[in-house]
């Protein structure tokens, strides 16, 4: 991993709030950069006596904030020296009060002393210039940040420890040795090197295309686990839709009436279901209508169907099947799909029979009496908790990685193709070549000053 120094870049000295912006028990405020230690001399008196830019790493010191001869604050400073830091720089916290007001007035005071406001996830990115982290885990701190729950920060820090970029990896060195073997071939052909033969270069580039291909089947796991279960619910008007999106989401964010076609849009909502994320929508009735708006939002509930994870199909327990509960159950053969069998509180009058027939996982429930969620959770849990050692072995956690995955695939099947059509393995060895610097390019060790900015402009500042 290049550094900021092989670079040539000069960075100047950043600071931000790295807590959020609300009161609380204290804040931390994080510079770093060639000048923290000299900034922090400038403002903090410390008890002992001991200027910080004299103390040793990892230590911590008791004193005051100061500014024009006055007392600011009381504060814990902690120094942290290059290279052993977060960003690889020295890097000094200042855990202040944790009031609004106190922490800007001594960030303001910093900014005065030289250091200037950090940019989004400018010090992660900083971390990963310097070589602290490659590309994928510096992705990963943001996954940590925003996990929902047990799973989702397993997975995150399975990332941040760098997992994926390990896979990757062995798979970079595996094209690495096959280019070594061919340029060796191509360069000193009157010396004593192994002739590349074609079937064993087939055999070694269809363990790289297989390779791959595991790994980029990985991406609708990670996808789940990182960004939820898309997840439709659907079924014919007034089967309790509405009420059951209310239910799993805790208030009532759907409109819910005796009124036929209440929901012609689609309503979305995240909830939590034990140790799974549901990103529901709420689709309108699907139901034959006259009503041209109507009958848009019926349109838009197949296409959300179609695109889903998983499909919530609510039946009416207290009715018979209609037409068009068997139209949707055969839209639905194929798809990820529950039947949830609604209103179990009434008279069943629904042929229980024909939805176990049709449908490998269906249950019965009373949204409206919230009876019966517990055996929907169990349901969808034995669907989507995979074994937890493939988040050990590296997963495809974002459409970045996803894309330079999949250009890699596409390189190496091409080149395994040109290989397979007998022609020259100069022209083997330009397709293979471009598939490492796509799995480099994932990685951050080949990767474009764009491409950088806009992984870490999505962090949050102060991270």
């Amino acid at each position: 991993q290049m550094c900021i120094r092989d670079r040539g870049i000069t960075m100047s000295t950043i600071a931000a709030i790295a807590t959020p912006n609300a009161p609380g028990g204290i804040s931390v405020i994080r510079i770093s950069g060639e000048n923290s230690l000299r900034i922090a001399d400038m403002i903090f008196k410390n008890f002992s006596g001991v200027l910080p830019s004299d103390m040793q790493g990892y230590t911590c010191a008791y004193g005051n904030i100061v500014h024009n001869n006055e007392i600011v604050d009381d504060v814990v400073l902690t120094v942290f020296r290059s290279p052993k830091s977060y960003t690889g720089e020295n890097v000094v916290e200042i855990s202040c009060h944790g009031g609004r007001y106190i922490t800007k007035k001594i960030l303001r005071i910093i900014y005065n002393c030289g250091a200037v406001p950090a940019q989004a996830g400018e010090f992660t990115k900083r971390a990963f210039l310097n070589g602290k982290m490659s590309l994928t885990q510096a992705e990963a701190v943001m996954d940590v940040i925003s996990s929902a729950g047990e799973r989702q920060l397993r997975y995150a820090n399975a990332l941040k420890d760098g997992a994926t970029f390990r896979r990757i990896n062995s798979i970079k060195e595996r094209l690495v040795n096959i280019l070594a073997d061919l340029a060796a071939w191509a360069d000193f052909p009157e010396e004593d090197v192994p002739e590349v033969r074609p079937e064993v270069l087939a055999a070694q580039i269809d363990r790289v295309v297989n390779d791959l291909t595991k790994t980029s089947e990985t991406y609708d796991h990670g996808r789940i686990v990182r960004e939820g279960i898309n997840t439709v619910i659907a079924g014919r008007p007034n089967v309790g839709k509405s009420t059951l999106m209310n239910c799993l989401s805790g208030f009532e964010r759907s409109i819910v009436t005796d009124i036929a076609g209440t929901t012609r849009d689609t309503i979305e909502e995240s909830v939590m279901l034990g140790e799974l994320t549901l990103r529901l929508s709420d689709t309108a009735g699907i139901r034959e209508t006259d009503d041209v708006i109507e009958s848009m939002g019926v349109d838009i509930a197949y296409k959300k169907i179609d695109e889903a994870d998983l499909v919530l199909a609510v039946f009416d327990g207290t009715a018979p099947l209609s037409e068009k509960d068997k139209e949707l159950t055969e839209h639905l053969k194929n798809k990820n799909c529950v039947a949830v069998i609604n209103k179990t509180d009434g008279e069943s009058k629904i042929n229980k029979e024909y939805i176990s027939d049709n449908f490998k996982h269906y249950v019965e429930i009373s949204a409206k009496n919230q009876a019966g969620i517990e055996n929907l959770q169990h349901i969808l849990e034995d669907m989507f908790l995979q074994d937890e050692s493939e988040a050990d072995e590296g997963i495809i956690a974002n459409e970045r990685q996803k894309n330079c995955l999949e250009k890699a695939l596409a390189e190496v099947t091409e080149a395994r193709n040109i290989l397979g059509n007998g022609e020259m393995l100069d022209a083997v060895t330009v397709v293979l070549d471009s598939a490492l610097d796509s799995l480099m390019e994932l990685t951050g060790e080949r990767s474009s000053e764009k491409i950088i900015d806009d992984v870490f402009s999505r962090f949050c500042v102060g991270k």
